[in-house]
């Protein structure tokens, strides 16, 4: 989904309690791993990972300038053959350390079901990681999670479009305090410049 239907899809939803929360599900989102410089995990369940949203949170790091949000896609069936970007399994989790942002996107249901997931889940928190829920928002998962964006079975939008819109949100903020830094520091280089440069000659 490109920036111009994005937009129409926000049209659509103003008014409604979707814009609000995905922007500061995004905002969080963002927040967390810029903050922490840590790095982002993102892991769905045995029955649903978030190749989709992985590719949009690539694309919206490349744009905003904010390489953080570049996740490392954690998968239930890697392979030690399979290529860089897909071969991290679910030790990755294990092995995360204080300071990464674990962000976990499937549908509700399927996360329910997934227990093994959440033990993990529960022990990287204990760990010191910072852990996001995309999906699934209530029980277990909600009290696990630092945040959460519950996206109900049957609700008005699918897990899908919403990660669409959080994607857009995280990228589009970062984007925005990317300018902000680059602009502050362009003023502060020409005021420096200004200072330090030698006098202009007599007349």
């Amino acid at each position: 989904m490109d920036a111009v239907r994005v937009a129409l899809l926000r049209e659509v939803l103003a008014g409604t309690q979707w814009l609000g929360a995905t922007r500061r599900f995004g905002a969080v989102l963002r927040g967390s791993v810029v903050a922490h410089g840590g790095g982002l995990l993102l892991v769905g369940t045995a029955e649903y990972e978030p190749w989709h949203l992985a590719a949009h949170l690539v694309d919206e790091a490349a744009w905003s300038g904010t390489p953080e949000l570049a996740p490392t896609l954690v998968r239930h069936d890697a392979r030690p053959s399979d290529p860089a970007h897909l071969a991290a399994g679910l030790g990755r989790i294990e092995a995360a350390r204080r300071g990464e942002t674990l962000l976990v996107a499937s549908p509700a249901e399927a996360a329910t079901r997934d227990a093994a997931l959440l033990e993990r889940v529960s022990d990287a928190r204990r760990a010191g990681l910072t852990v996001l829920s995309l999906g699934p928002g209530e029980g277990e998962w909600a009290a696990l999670a630092h945040e959460t964006l519950a996206v109900p079975d049957g609700s008005e939008l699918d897990l899908d479009t919403v990660q669409h819109l959080v994607g857009a949100a995280a990228g589009e903020n970062a984007g925005r305090s990317a300018r902000a830094r680059r602009g502050v520091r362009d003023r502060l280089s020409r005021l420096a410049e200004s200072l330090t440069a030698p006098p202009p000659p007599p007349w």
